[in-house]
């Protein structure tokens, strides 16, 4: 098509087309007159009512196709007929037309105001559908809308979420692009580019395109092109060894035979229009004479074409005469190629679409004998009306559109295959059936192979999925397919692969090494079966028994004077004492329950306050009894037996007041311990008050520093055998102990919190028992001479 300069001052030039007839055109133009002439001679559909045609050829620009639609609407004559008289000559009822969706677009505005109806095969951008813009049109091929909701669905299918897009620079380019990204968009596919091309534009600019496409780190490239523009792409694309890209194509050009030579391509996968069968059109393509051939300006130049020979004697000088033995069966040609039907089958509809709408016009709502006479005309906006309601099936494949003049969306799917012959071959593995429920409109039933052969799905991904037990970080000033995975941060759990968030496990449960599941923390609590616990029972038991066999022996020796000596009674009661001390740890030891600590706490402050205050009395008896030796001291008459057992009971009342005062008002209960450790319980005894137990405390730390200061005081008492040195010492080990209990208390983790404690219970009671008892034991087993009443009040000898 050349580009006419008006410079309205002379009358402009008469438009006309340039280049060689299209093979592909003349089947398309032959498909509507077979199916015209079916029509024509079929006894069901308009009876006694012939279709007539006229045929323009618009050579794919917008200028010509307005100007052939406005040749329709004025009744000129036509290019082409079928050569009958007409009774409505110039009257036209219906447009087929146009194949790309720029000039469909131009003939809508042409002929709406006239409700002329618009059918197109083959024009599929989406914004035709709009019918405040395009009233009168109507198409027999699937909207590019559902194109681009197929191809989306494909990409997403095979978990491309990185790709490159490339279109035409046209409506049918830009309006399909537009609406694939916004279902991408939603589909979560990102795209790493988007450029636009024409077959028209400079090759620095294809060139440019190409450059992209070869850097790119996306694999999958979606081409929402037109045929030429594919073609003049993939051309620049071999110029250098091409990249390895999967290939996805729309219905224009991923069956289209002469791209098939671009084997680089092979394993492409797009949508393609449903493949038909129409029986008798292979017959009647090829039922082509020459006379028929001369009588149409179209078909000349084609067959001319065809077979390089001139049908008239003007064109003898640069081709040969045509001697009327060529024979288009034994053509190369997109003219005889029926084995993929797609383009042809939606021209064939579309005429039947028209007829159908015709005769429901004329059948149902006028007398066909007023037509015949004449008084009555069919009205375009009548087929118009009856258009909308068609619904029909012909060959097996239906027909009617819906509220927008849009038909049922079906879709094969196409992938370019290697045959045995090495050639690569469109093969149909699955299909796109927009009328089935959400989920199911998409299927492959049919193996598909893949870029370079490839029979593994490939991978074309920004960055690559995040395991579980990790999440997802956007990449700043990137699409949202790219990203970084980071591990979740502690305590917090991912169970599903590209997570946005890590999700914090429940306060009882801890993530697993793979911090990809909660599961229950661990309780941790000083068992019997742990090997601390094992050591500090025997020791316990060991110290129990210790007391006891202590107390055995000085029954049996209860008549000798180093037993007789500072009073048995209160011996014994503090061996008695020692016992519960000991046994008491075990105490300690187990899962802590509401009656555990209780009695943990309370026992180990009674018995201690017990076996001080047996300590005291003991102490007060050395310096009573030193009083009682001065001249005119009756001190031991104040401080006999009686007293002595009134000062440890009421010593240790004191103490029982205190425990029980605690255990009303908040007494220790048993607390599952989440913050000490974060990835275990600790099973301890909360203190329930802490103001109790250290009363507790306290009152035993004030009685053991009142018996130390009088054991001090004591000490050099001149008497042989001094029990306050041994006191002394008892009460030096046992302030030690408690003064180091107390921060090693505070600081000790979980269990080891109760460990210390046992410690310091069975550290401070054998301090007591091995200081004061001990040299006593010696004495009696091993040195029984000393072991007299003599020895002991011998002041001097030592």
């Amino acid at each position: 098509m050349h580009t006419l300069d008006n410079n309205y001052n002379t009358a402009p030039q008469t438009l006309s087309c340039t280049g060689r007839v299209d093979p592909r055109g003349v089947r398309l133009t032959r498909a509507m007159i077979f199916a015209i002439e079916e029509i024509n001679n079929s006894t069901e559909l308009l009876p006694g009512v012939k279709l007539g045609y006229q045929i323009h050829d618009s050579c794919a620009s917008v200028p010509v196709a307005m100007h052939a639609a406005i040749q329709l609407l004025n009744g000129n004559d036509s290019v082409f007929n079928s050569g009958d008289n007409c009774s409505h000559s110039g009257v036209v009822m219906a447009v087929v037309g146009e194949f790309g969706s720029t000039p469909s677009m131009s003939i809508s505005h042409v002929t709406g105001p006239f409700n002329i109806p618009l059918v197109s095969p083959y024009s599929t951008c989406a914004c035709l559908s709009d019918k405040k813009q395009y009233p009168n049109f109507f198409r027999t091929i699937p909207s590019d809308y559902y194109q681009a909701d197929a191809l989306a669905k494909l990409v997403k299918h095979f978990g491309w979420t990185w790709i490159g897009a490339v279109r035409s620079d046209s409506d049918y380019g830009n309006n399909g692009m537009a609406a694939f990204l916004e279902v991408a968009l939603r589909e979560g596919i990102c795209v790493e580019y988007s450029e636009a091309f024409y077959r028209t534009d400079p090759r620095s600019k294809i060139k440019r395109v190409a450059d992209i496409i070869r850097r790119s780190t996306s694999k999958v490239v979606v081409a929402f092109t037109a045929i030429g523009d594919m073609k003049i792409l993939l051309e620049e694309l071999a110029q250098e060894p091409p990249p390895p890209r999967q290939w996805v194509g729309s219905e224009a050009w991923i069956t289209e035979p002469q791209l098939l030579s671009y084997t680089f391509c092979a394993g492409a996968i797009g949508v393609a229009i449903q493949q038909s069968v129409i029986p008798g059109f292979r017959d009647f393509l090829l039922d082509l004479s020459p006379s028929e051939v001369r009588g149409s300006s179209v078909l000349t130049e084609f067959w001319e074409d065809a077979f390089n020979c001139s049908l008239t004697e003007s064109d003898r000088t640069s081709k040969r005469m045509c001697n009327g033995k060529e024979d288009l069966t034994t053509l190369q040609s997109p003219y005889t190629d029926t084995s993929q039907l797609r383009i042809s089958n939606m021209m064939y509809k579309a005429v039947y679409a028209i007829a159908h709408a015709i005769h429901n016009a004329l059948f149902q709502k006028v007398n066909f004998t007023l037509l015949q006479t004449g008084v009555k005309r069919l009205e375009s906006k009548e087929v118009f009306t009856e258009l909308k309601k068609v619904n029909f099936s012909q060959n097996g494949y239906h027909v009617s559109f819906d509220g927008n003049g849009d038909p049922v969306a079906f879709y094969d799917l196409v992938n370019w295959q290697k045959s045995e012959s090495r050639t690569i071959v469109p093969l149909t593995v699955g299909f796109y059936d927009a009328s089935l429920p959400e989920g199911q409109t998409f299927r492959i039933n049919r193996k598909i192979t893949w870029v370079a052969g490839g029979t593994q799905v490939p991978v074309s991904v920004c960055s690559e999925s995040c395991p579980p037990g990790t999440r997802k970080v956007l990449q700043k000033g990137k699409p949202i397919c790219c990203y970084d995975c980071i591990p979740c941060p502690e305590g917090e759990i991912s169970n599903m692969t590209d997570s946005p968030d890590c999700i914090p496990c429940p306060g009882e449960f801890w993530p697993n090494s793979k911090k990809d599941a909660c599961f229950h923390k661990p309780v941790e609590f000083l068992s019997f079966d742990e090997v601390l616990s094992i050591i500090l029972a025997v020791f316990s038991v060991g110290g129990a028994f210790l007391a006891i066999i202590t107390g055995m022996l000085f029954f049996h020796h209860r008549t000798t004077p180093i037993v007789r000596a500072n009073n048995s009674e209160l011996s014994f009661l503090l061996l008695f004492s020692l016992t519960l001390c000991f046994l008491c740890s075990l105490t300690f030891i187990g899962a802590p329950s509401e009656w555990s600590c209780m009695l943990r706490h309370t026992a180990f402050g009674i018995t201690f306050v017990l076996c001080i205050s047996c300590v005291l009395g003991k102490t007060i008896v050395v310096l009573m009894a030193f009083k009682a030796t001065l001249p005119g001291s009756n001190a031991m008459k104040w401080f006999g037996p009686p007293q002595q057992r009134m000062t440890v009971v009421s010593f240790t009342f004191i103490q029982v007041i205190i425990c029980i005062i605690w255990l009303v008002v908040s007494p220790p209960f048993p607390v599952k311990n989440l913050t000490t450790y974060k990835e275990k319980i600790i099973l301890e005894c909360a203190l329930g008050s802490a103001v109790g137990f250290w009363a507790v405390l306290g009152y035993i730390g004030l009685l053991a520093v009142f018996c130390f200061v009088l054991a001090v005081l004591a000490r050099k008492l001149p008497d042989n055998f001094n029990e306050a040195k041994m006191i002394t010492f008892s009460m030096l080990i046992f302030c030690a102990v408690w003064i180091t209990f107390i921060p090693a208390y505070v600081s000790s983790p979980g269990k080891f919190t109760v460990a210390v404690e046992i410690f310091a219970i069975l550290a401070s009671s054998f301090g007591l028992i091995l200081c004061i008892f001990a040299p006593k034991c010696f004495i009696i087993l091993f040195r029984p001479e000393k072991n007299t009443k003599k020895h002991l009040m011998n002041k001097n000898q030592h």
